[in-house]
């Protein structure tokens, strides 16, 4: 879903799981599905976790324990390994989560998230561990994402860190675009271009 970010500030679910990867985060059988429902995959994330084989939830699995919720997940080291399949990023948006917070991202499955309007925010090791022990005491604890100073916050502890994104992917996420948007955007820009450099294009 397209939505702009600006300050995201809210409760979190963990996932202190490391080496999650796209089959974990949605199984390869629902890549045949011809629909890019986001309900559909929000539905189906860590299917296989989440539910028992008879299809009823597993209440042991973190999506299912009423005391988590929000729109931040935060997951183990290198989380999105595997398969490049873009799959994964629906399933995470289309369940509602706008940012992930790990300490490793595979590359793709990084840029994935960033092309589906999820914010991936790699901290450090350290910064998570301690995430992952304040939402543990506290299901209710809140973690604040600053888009625009890049900086991410454990607000039970006050303790921040910065992180990195792609100044283009930052603008595209702060103004709710995705690359054809951007592009309709510079409409006007890329004609000017193109008819100001028209005579050095030859036929």
């Amino acid at each position: 879903m397209k939505q702009k970010f600006n300050i995201i500030k809210s409760t979190c679910v963990p996932l202190p799981l490391e080496n999650v990867d796209t089959d974990q985060i949605i199984p390869a059988r629902f890549l045949k599905a011809t629909t890019r429902d986001e309900k559909f995959f929000g539905d189906n994330l860590f299917c296989d976790w989440r539910y028992r084989p008879d299809g009823t939830p597993n209440p042991d699995f973190v999506l299912n324990n009423p005391a988590y919720s929000g729109q931040i997940l935060v997951a183990g080291k290198n989380f999105g390994s595997g398969s490049s399949r873009e799959h994964a990023a629906w399933a995470i948006a289309g369940y509602g989560f706008r940012v992930v917070i790990s300490s490793f991202f595979a590359d793709i499955h990084k840029n994935n998230e960033l092309n589906n309007f999820v914010l991936p925010v790699v901290v450090s090791e350290d910064f998570l561990a301690e995430l992952f022990a304040t939402i543990s005491a506290d299901p209710a604890a809140e973690v604040e994402v600053d888009v625009p100073q890049q900086k991410v916050t454990n607000l039970a502890t006050g303790r921040s860190e910065h992180f990195e994104i792609n100044g283009y992917k930052k603008y595209c996420l702060m103004n709710a675009l995705d690359d054809i948007d951007f592009l309709l955007e510079n409409k006007d820009k890329i004609e000017q271009y193109e008819n100001r450099n028209s005579r050095y294009h030859t036929a």
